[in-house]
C-alpha cells in the first residue's frame, strides 16, 4: 500500500462495505492500551468497533462474535497465555461452524511461536511496532475474504 489512490480505495471499500471489527483482551492481562488504539484506529478508519473490555473468556468472545455477526475478530494477549486462550478461542470457532471469520492476534508474542498460531487457525500475527495502516489494510482484506467465503458457505457448500 502506497501511494494516495491506494488509501483512497481502501477508504471506499470500508465505506462501501460497513466492516464489523470485535476487539478483545483474552484472559487475566489487565493491559489493554495496545486493544484500545487498535480500536480506536478501526473506528476512525470507518469501521463499526464492538471492544469487549479486559478479562474476556474465549467462550465471551466467540459468544459476541457470533451475536454481533461480525466480520473480523481482533485480540490482545500481553500475557504470554496467548497458546492456550488462542487454541481454546479456535476451536470454538470451530465448534460453532464460525471458524470462517478471520481472527488476529495482537501483543507480546514470541517470535517461535507464531508458526503454531497459524497452525491453528489465527489468520495474522502483529508484533508490537505494527502500523495502524498496516491493522487497517489487514482487516479490509480480512472482512472481504470473510464475505466471500460466507457468500459461497450459504450456497451449501460447507
Amino acid at each position: 500500500m502506497g501511494g494516495t489512490s491506494d488509501i483512497l480505495e481502501l477508504a471506499r471499500d470500508i465505506r462501501n462495505m460497513r466492516i464489523k471489527v470485535l476487539v478483545a483482551k483474552l484472559g487475566l492481562d489487565g493491559h489493554d492500551r495496545g486493544a484500545k488504539v487498535v480500536a480506536r484506529a478501526l473506528k476512525d478508519a470507518g469501521m463499526e468497533v464492538i471492544y469487549t473490555g479486559i478479562r474476556q473468556t474465549p467462550e465471551q468472545v466467540v459468544e459476541t462474535a457470533i451475536q454481533e455477526d461480525v466480520d473480523v475478530i481482533g485480540v490482545s494477549i500481553l500475557s504470554g497465555a496467548h497458546i492456550p486462550l488462542m487454541k481454546r478461542l479456535m476451536n470454538l470457532l470451530k465448534e460453532k461452524r464460525v471458524d470462517y471469520i478471520p481472527v488476529f492476534l495482537g501483543g507480546s508474542i514470541p517470535i517461535p511461536d507464531i508458526e503454531a498460531l497459524h497452525k491453528m487457525g489465527v489468520d495474522k500475527v502483529f508484533l508490537p511496532g505494527t502500523s495502524l495502516k498496516e491493522v487497517i489494510k489487514y482487516t479490509v482484506e480480512a472482512a472481504k475474504r470473510k464475505r466471500g467465503y460466507r457468500e459461497w458457505r450459504d450456497l451449501g457448500n460447507y
